[in-house]
């Protein structure tokens, strides 16, 4: 089995000595930057301070998690988000204009611009062209989800996923390459197992890439999750994730008594910094696609059982929304992702990826469609009912959630009355009193006050409820009514963990159809906004652009399918949940009323005369009878983890203290603050 690379946010340059950190050592020149905003960083987490207007020095750009290794003026070297900076060594100088040598031209006045376009008669530069300026992904973390998933980014979707700069000129730079996948040719012998890892990733490309109508589209499955260690970056959770692919329709008919043939596995290891990586890569080179969002980053408790299986339960939900999107299974990234096995070859090629430009107006000149295809109104309306819709959507989603809660509070508390019942039963057969304070009796006059529960008439030698001594059929009753009372302790028990377990499972799913509006805002601002486009091209006839108008269709296009998307995968996702539970609630009943009839059988012949005319042997319920709190007030439920778009308070300040105070104190590994897990 084929070994995890060992990652980290450290350059390889600067990681010769494990001594050297990269805060303290003189780090190699970056690249110069300004930021955008005022940040107040954290000392205890390397975090630099900076103001609006500051020059930096990029020594690191991409870091998990959206933040860079970054320098200051007077040499200081800390942690700063990506959004909060922009590169200025893509500026160049605004080129001298002598207002006296320019001939006068008559001003028309354009309408003020409400969001992200551009005014069409703004001056432009024929000398220099206008290229808007990248500043990076804003990715999930505690601060993500205080804002609920809004971005940072002081630049729209259309400018930032280069839809702006497609319609405004088009694309001339040529499509991006495609990282080669071959052998790494070195001096180095090729194991047999990297020889197969070779194999099986290039298998798995021709499996994903055999899409077609009668090809069902393949299934991930993460399981099996592990905790590994590295000298380099500490304790890490490894999840195995398994690639499931259908066998190809034969193209003549099977014989019936032909075995049917397996589907196709391949297995590969990944930790959730190789998720990061899979989710900034395919942010680059699919700008125009609502990603669903990756799972937040856990800074305590990462290795509790609860922890692990509910990261495995989002990632799992992650995979599943890309391998059904019907562009993102395709994509390089993701075969690369899903089929590599091989440590080298995973260590040379993730680099590549991630130095790789983003997509930008090259995506969209990759996009096929008719030719004007668009009805103006049509899609101005489509948009107006998509936006308000996945708005009502997520709110009721929301209710639904908290909703379902209440249910899953309602199935512990029937737990707790049938346990109650059974002791109570229990009790009353047995003659033995029940603690008070479990069930306090009402309605009891001072003279039953007074009856004692001890001494004889209560119950006779074998144990029968009853004064009479060898009475058959009290004893056959007695051990029907014991019966039953154990009957309905399972039952209790059956509620309990179908609260536990399998409503909780229900319960986590929901997050799956949570916060459309804020996945989709993206789509919905570009749609927007070249439907503005769209209408300044066609409609003002001095300055009408039939090429503007094509590129403006060629993003509506893309956004319509966008939304088209969400309406299948919307009725699929409910569908699927809506089973699920139903299948879920039908099998939980169908064992209570499988218990329930046998405790009834044993009231009626032949089941009364099966119970034996042996003793009565006491139940193992019936020391509980003096102290049943312990299991009459069990733990509360486990609640889902929340969605990322979620409002979530920061993580608390004694969790941020000690990881300080770990970290000052030399407790802590530089690469664990850095969130390397």
């Amino acid at each position: 089995m084929a070994t995890l690379p060992r990652t980290s946010k450290i350059p390889a340059a600067s990681s010769s000595s494990t001594d050297d950190s990269p805060f303290t050592s003189d780090p190699a020149p970056g690249r110069p930057a300004r930021a955008l905003y005022d940040f107040e960083g954290k000392a205890e987490f390397r975090e630099l301070s900076v103001d609006a207007g500051d020059n930096l020095e990029v020594l690191e750009e991409v870091l998990p998690d959206g933040w860079s290794l970054v320098k200051a003026e007077d040499g200081q070297v800390g942690l700063l988000p990506q959004s909060y900076y922009t590169f200025t060594s893509d500026f160049s100088a605004s080129p001298e204009i002598d207002p006296s040598s320019s001939s006068p031209r008559p001003q028309r006045r354009e309408p003020s611009s409400q969001s992200d376009t551009t005014p069409k008669g703004s001056p432009k530069s024929r000398s220099i062209p206008i290229v808007p300026q990248y500043t990076g992904e804003w990715f999930p973390s505690f601060r993500h989800s205080l804002l609920r998933g809004k971005s940072l980014n002081r630049f729209s979707t259309f400018v930032t996923s280069g839809a702006e700069e497609w319609v405004l000129k088009g694309s001339t730079a040529p499509a991006l390459p495609s990282i080669n996948h071959d052998r790494m040719a070195s001096d180095a012998t090729i194991t047999e197992e990297e020889e197969e890892s070779n194999n099986r990733a290039s298998m798995l490309a021709k499996l994903v890439q055999r899409g077609s109508p009668n090809f069902p589209p393949f299934k991930i499955l993460i399981h099996s999750p592990s905790k590994r260690t590295s000298t380099l970056s500490g304790a890490f959770t490894v999840y195995c994730v398994t690639s499931l692919f259908a066998p190809p329709p034969a193209e003549n008919e099977t014989q019936d008594d032909e075995a049917p043939l397996s589907p196709t596995r391949i297995t590969v290891y990944r930790r959730f910094s190789h998720f990061v990586f899979l989710h900034t890569a395919l942010s680059r080179r699919l700008p125009g696609i609502a990603l669903p969002p990756l799972p937040e980053k856990q800074y305590s408790g990462r290795f509790s059982d609860d922890f692990i299986e509910a990261r495995r339960f989002d990632l799992q939900r992650y995979l599943d929304k890309l391998v059904r999107h019907p562009i993102v299974r395709y994509a390089e990234a993701m075969t690369f992702f899903l089929g590599c096995e091989s440590d080298l070859e995973w260590k040379r090629l993730v680099p590549q990826h991630l130095s790789m430009p983003p997509a930008g107006p090259s995506f969209y000149a990759q996009v096929l469609h008719p030719e004007f295809n668009i009805d103006a109104e049509d899609a101005e309306d489509a948009v107006e009912r998509f936006s308000t819709h996945v708005k009502a959507v997520g709110k009721s989603v929301q209710a639904l959630r908290s909703v379902f809660t209440r249910v899953r509070d309602a199935r512990l508390e029937m737990s707790k009355a049938e346990r109650l019942l059974s002791y109570s039963l229990l009790s009353l057969i047995v003659s033995k009193p029940l603690e008070s304070s479990a069930a306090p009796t009402t309605g009891v006059t001072e003279e039953d006050d007074e009856v004692s529960l001890a001494g004889k008439g209560l119950m006779n030698a074998d144990g029968a409820w009853c004064w009479r001594e060898h009475c058959l059929e009290c004893l056959h009753f007695t051990k029907a009514m014991q019966r039953t009372s154990e009957v309905l302790q399972n039952v209790a028990d059956l509620y309990d963990d179908h609260a536990r377990r399998t409503q909780l499972e229900t319960h986590e799913s929901f997050k799956t159809m949570a916060h459309p509006s804020s996945l989709y805002e993206g789509i919905i601002s570009t749609h927007q906004a070249a439907l503005s486009r769209y209408h300044e091209a066609n409609h003002q006839s001095a300055l009408r652009d039939d090429e503007v108008a094509a590129r403006c269709e060629t993003v509506l296009n893309t956004t319509m399918a966008e939304m088209d998307t969400y309406h299948t995968q919307k009725g699929e996702d409910f569908s699927t949940m809506a089973k699920e539970h139903l299948d879920g609630e039908i099998q939980f009943y169908e064992q209570i009323v499988q218990r329930l009839k046998a405790a009834r059988r044993g009231f009626d012949e032949p089941g009364l005369s099966e119970q034996g005319d042996d003793p009565r042997q006491a139940s193992m319920y019936e020391r509980e009878l003096e102290n049943p709190s312990k299991r009459l007030n069990p733990p509360p439920l486990k609640q889902p983890a929340p969605h990322v778009f979620d409002s979530a308070p920061m993580r608390p300040v004694s969790v941020a203290v000690s990881e300080g105070v770990g970290f000052l104190t030399g407790r802590g590994s530089v690469f664990g603050m850095l969130g390397l897990a």
